[in-house]
């Protein structure tokens, strides 16, 4: 009985032993894999972007380097090099923006715009910033990045921004600059 019993225990410490050897650690052939994954779909070089809606033209992107990442569960395209922008309003006047890198999240239609983020209207405003997201399902701008607006009526920085793109309707954080505000007369106050 005790030979059968060394027998087993034998076997056992074996079959323990031949377990142990074959996990072995993998985490480096499993990063390797990952690293694969990870690489674009696609890159071009020079690229010229037309996007159109019931064929008018809503925006022309110019970028030196695309990098497509569309193969990935969270889709995106990237902009290393920097990127530029014009977008066209209804009347189809020209709006610019310039940023030294740039993502496109294509699910959510998100835009990040990073480095000297310069935004430029048709009326001649200009804002500028490190960091810009714009939302183009909704056309909204917003950062939480120091800013600077200037156009006719305001000349402005403040530190966080979340606006539509006619910059008719916009919060920020606390202000330094110059506002030019219209005083209204209040009807109840009126005999």
């Amino acid at each position: 009985m005790n030979v059968q019993y060394f027998k087993k225990i034998k076997g056992l410490l074996f079959t323990t032993a031949t377990l142990f050897y074959a996990c072995t650690d993998n985490s480096q052939a499993l990063m390797e894999l990952n690293a694969d994954l990870q690489e674009p779909l696609g890159t071009a070089s020079n690229i010229r972007m037309v996007y159109t809606d019931s064929l008018k033209i809503q925006a022309i992107l110019t970028a030196p380097k695309h990098l497509d990442f569309t193969n990935l569960s969270f889709k995106y395209a990237e902009f290393p090099e920097g990127l530029k922008v014009i977008f066209f309003d209804d009347q189809q006047r020209e709006n610019e923006v310039v940023a030294d890198y740039g993502i496109l999240y294509n699910d959510t239609r998100i835009i990040d715009l990073k480095g000297n983020v310069k935004l430029k209207s048709h009326e001649g405003a200009i804002l500028t910033t490190s960091q810009l997201f714009w939302d183009a399902e909704s056309e909204w701008l917003f950062t939480e990045k120091p800013f600077t607006f200037e156009d006719k009526d305001y000349n402005f920085e403040a530190l966080r921004l979340d606006t539509n793109k006619e910059f008719t309707k916009f919060q920020t954080g606390s202000l330094i600059g110059t506002i030019t505000v219209s005083e209204t007369t209040d009807s109840l106050e009126q005999k």
